[in-house]
């Protein structure tokens, strides 16, 4: 250590008025200045050359009585000064000391704190004669007092320092201690003697290590002990800081505490290191808050995934070992497993129950409820064995209450909903605290306490939602799975651009879902678009939900809308303000609509048969699967996009370019995801079975079913749409690019009629000419070039013309006296129908016509 910082260090240590640190006076009896400190100078400018012999007046004055007041040297300008409204009294401050006006050299005035000491042989405090009144006991020349100042800002400082180690001392609720070299406890203050439970006397001088038998330091990446962490502060100089420790307080042993801890080094005036201080922090209640809002947490992430009545039970027992009990078990009435119905009130006799989960870390822990009958392997009551409860139990009493019981190390808390009591959770701590090791409790690891009841009631209600909400899925399965049937398509017609095949397996009576769909939808140019989904729900609603997509879907694509263009607008639809969704008739919103609709997911694609190039887009769906001509299958990296209804990201849509013969597989994840497996060995099964390029889609479709959906029943709706790609023949499609000129109109009627008469279609000369005439001269006038116009012979004659504007033409009715707008209205009388497909270089007008009618002789 630097002399200047000794010097510095020292000072830290005594205070302002220290005769070895302030400004020193020595006066005679008549108060003339005798003595000069070096101090003294500094704090005044005067040197002791111009002081000595000079009166104390000249340099010192009472306050005066009125008039502004030098601020002090610790405030900052314009403060008030000492006194808060004013004026320090003119009296000793507190501790004795005088507040007087000082007069620097350089004419400035400053506040200053100054105590008076007599000498031995001079004049008392008050100024009046020592001794016997002799001259000699109190002449001019005897000096009779010692003056020392300091300025007031520093004393005040040096006051509040002092004041804040008392309030550490004796006031702060952290616990502070000093231990020496040896790590031997040397002091400590009020709040660590409550946390030894004994007066300093009684623990002085033992070690850290002695005190805390057994703690452990659980913060990784520091030592363990508290003996090798605070050898590392003395020897490294470093603090260390908010440590946690966790061990068993003398003040109350059996109980595991957790404290936040921090270390540093102390030293002396002199920069000697003799001791190493410690503060430490009882957080054990913000630890247990902090663990029972993460089980929350967990619990709200991990339970009612399905709407399934076993797997929520199961996911209780679970989520809840071992973080909060040693063992849990959870008893559901049998109605309500079977076909969710609300159970029968009244006794506990009439509650049947079914042990439909079970979960424990501890096979000693005992269970009071007794199987009524084993029942075979694989049967209902071998699954989910009936139990019952003696009398007096605390089950029993629990459904007799319809409340909680807590008996000892065992807790039940009733699965409430409404006014019924769907089961029982029983909550079971074992005997031995080893077997957690992370005690939730403040008391011993084998009980409950206040906070944990109320917690545990919370999980219930929590899980009887769940519970609840399965229930009522499975009442209303049956009816939501006939509705499907009919919401779904029956018959898919023929299209050119593709072969398609397709199965739809709704859930079985027991496990089902529902909400999963398909269809296949004609669009212009010959394309076609593929779309499959799955609607989050399940019973009438989930059904109603799914026809109603459905239709959007189609009267969306009908429009020619880009895949995603279509899932923001569905999105949109879906994700409407709540006062514009189906409802009552008195406007109130459906509450189930808004479940069912939110989080439904779609895949949209749309395949040319021209360009044999496929947009897709999807909504939280599973990607569709691609299996090449030579049978390689891949998956492609589609962009996810949110599920319907969440917003949040945009859809994004990617294009493909398929080889003839290409097999496109569109399908919802019941098809691939089950309970003994994960959804990425089901994709792999798919692949294998959809790798074989020799085999019929019907083949396929089949095997597909029979591989990942044994025995036709699966745990989720089942939907597989199958699309073979074709391409349209060269002869079949004509296309010319023409100027976004006049004389392109001529041009384009000339090659139509020139098309029309190789396919032998003369007959559709005249109207054709019309046609092209007419959306020519549109894309000339308002449209921009270059523009091409493309003639499609399919199963009807298809002609479009492109160009690159973004303007739509509008049919409308003329007046009479109107010179123009009546072409798009002659096109419309002459083809079946008509329509405006937007592209990313502008738009394309496209009509059909349906061919003559073919005469047999």
């Amino acid at each position: 250590m630097s002399a200047t910082r000794a010097a510095d260090a020292a000072d830290d240590f005594r205070g302002p008025l220290d005769i070895a640190r302030a400004a020193t006076v020595v006066l005679d009896g008549r108060d003339t200045v005798v003595g000069w400190s070096p101090a003294a100078t500094e704090l005044l400018g005067f040197g002791a050359h111009e002081a000595v012999g000079r009166p104390l007046s000249a340099f010192l004055s009472p306050l005066p009585a009125e008039g502004p007041l030098p601020a002090a040297s610790d405030r900052p300008a314009g403060a008030e000064p000492p006194g808060a409204s004013g004026r320090p009294g003119p009296g000793p401050p507190s501790g004795g000391n005088e507040i007087r006006l000082a007069r620097h050299r350089d004419g400035h005035e400053l506040l200053v704190a100054t105590t008076v000491c007599p000498l031995a042989g001079g004049t008392d405090g008050t100024g009046g004669a020592g001794g016997d009144g002799g001259h000699g006991g109190h002449g001019a020349d005897s000096p009779g007092r010692v003056l020392v100042a300091a300025e007031l800002g520093a004393l005040r400082q040096w006051e509040s320092r002092l004041a804040l180690l008392q309030g550490l001392a004796t006031q702060s609720p952290v616990g502070l201690a000093i231990y020496d070299t040896d790590l031997r406890l040397t002091w400590s203050n009020t709040a660590y003697e409550r946390e030894i439970g004994k007066p300093l006397a009684e623990y002085r001088g033992k070690r850290a290590d002695e005190l805390y038998s057994g703690g452990t330091f659980v913060t990784p990446g520091y030592p363990k002990t508290l003996d090798a962490v605070m050898h590392h502060v003395i020897d490294t100089g470093e603090p260390i800081l908010d440590l946690h420790f966790q061990g068993i307080p003398p003040s109350d042993p059996g109980t595991e505490h957790l404290w936040s801890c921090s270390y540093y080094r102390l030293q002396d005036a002199n920069g000697h290191v003799f001791g190493v201080c410690e503060d430490a922090f009882d957080i054990s209640d913000r630890q247990r808050a902090q663990q029972r809002l993460a089980l929350l947490v967990e619990v709200g992430r991990r339970i009612g995934t399905v709407l399934d009545v076993v797997t929520t039970a199961e996911e209780i027992a679970e989520v809840t070992v071992p973080e909060f009990a040693a063992a849990v078990r959870v008893d559901i009435a049998r109605v309500t497993v079977m076909s969710g119905e609300l159970p029968a009130t009244g006794s506990s006799a009439a509650m049947d129950l079914l042990r439909v989960g079970e979960h424990s870390v501890d096979p000693a822990a005992a269970d009071a409820a007794e199987p009524l009958y084993p029942g075979a392997p694989g049967s209902p009551a071998h699954r989910y064995p009936p139990v019952t409860y003696p009398p007096g139990s605390p089950q029993d009493r629990s459904l007799a209450s319809g409340g909680l019981v807590l008996d000892d190390n065992v807790l039940v808390v009733p699965l409430r909903v409404g006014g019924s009591v769907l089961g029982l959770v029983t909550f079971v701590r074992s005997p031995r605290p080893e077997v957690s090791e992370r005690p939730l409790s403040r008391g011993p690891a084998n009980t409950f306490d206040n906070g944990e009841v109320a917690l545990a009631d919370e999980l219930a209600a929590r899980a009887a939602v769940c519970i609840d909400n399965a229930r009522r899925f499975t009442r209303e399965r049956s009816a939501s799975l006939a509705l499907q049937r009919q919401l779904l398509p029956h018959h898919v017609p023929p299209q050119s651009a593709v072969e398609i095949a397709y199965r739809y397996l709704p859930s079985d009576d027991v496990t089902g879902v529902g909400g999963d769909w398909f269809d296949v939808i004609p669009l212009s140019g010959t394309r076609v678009g593929l779309v499959v989904g799955d609607v989050v729900g399940h019973g009438l609603q989930a059904a109603a939900t799914m026809g109603r997509l459905r239709t959007s879907v189609r009267a969306f694509a009908q429009l020619d809308m880009a895949p995603d263009e279509l899932l923001t607008r569905l999105d949109d639809l879906v994700g409407q303000p709540l006062d514009e969704r189906p409802g009552t008739r008195d406007g109130a919103a459906s509450d189930a609509y808004d479940e069912l609709t939110t989080g439904a997911t779609c895949l949209y694609a749309v395949y040319d048969p021209v360009s044999r190039r496929c947009v897709m887009a999807r909504a939280g769906h599973l990607p569709p699967a691609v299996v090449h001509p030579d049978g390689r299958v891949t998956f492609p990296d589609l962009p996810a996009g949110p599920p319907l209804g969440l917003g949040g990201l945009p859809f994004e849509s990617m294009e493909i370019e398929l080889p003839v013969g290409s097999l496109l597989a569109l399908f919802t994840d019941g098809l691939v995801e089950a309970r003994d497996h994960d959804i990425d060995q089901g994709l792999d099964a798919l692949g294998r079975v959809l790798g074989d390029p020799a085999a019929s889609l019907e083949e396929l479709c089949d095997r597909a079913v029979s591989e990942l959906v044994p025995d036709a029943t699966t745990a989720d709706d089942t939907a597989l749409l199958l699309a073979r790609t074709r391409q349209l023949d060269e002869g079949q499609v004509a296309e010319w690019e023409l100027p976004a000129e006049a004389v392109a109109v001529g041009r384009a009627r000339e090659l139509a009629t020139r098309q029309l008469g190789v396919w032998g279609l003369d007959e559709l000369s005249f109207a054709t000419e019309l046609v092209v005439s007419e959306l020519v001269t549109n894309a000339v006038r308002y449209g921009g070039g270059p523009l091409r116009l493309r003639l499609i012979r399919d199963r009807t004659l298809l002609c479009e013309v492109a160009d690159t504007g973004h303007t739509s033409p509008h049919l409308r009715h003329s007046a009479e006296d109107d010179e123009g707008g009546r072409g798009l209205f002659i096109v419309a009388q002459l083809v079946q129908r008509w329509g405006t497909r937007y592209t990313p270089a502008g738009k394309t007008i496209w009509t059909e016509q349906a061919f003559p009618p073919v005469e047999f002789g």
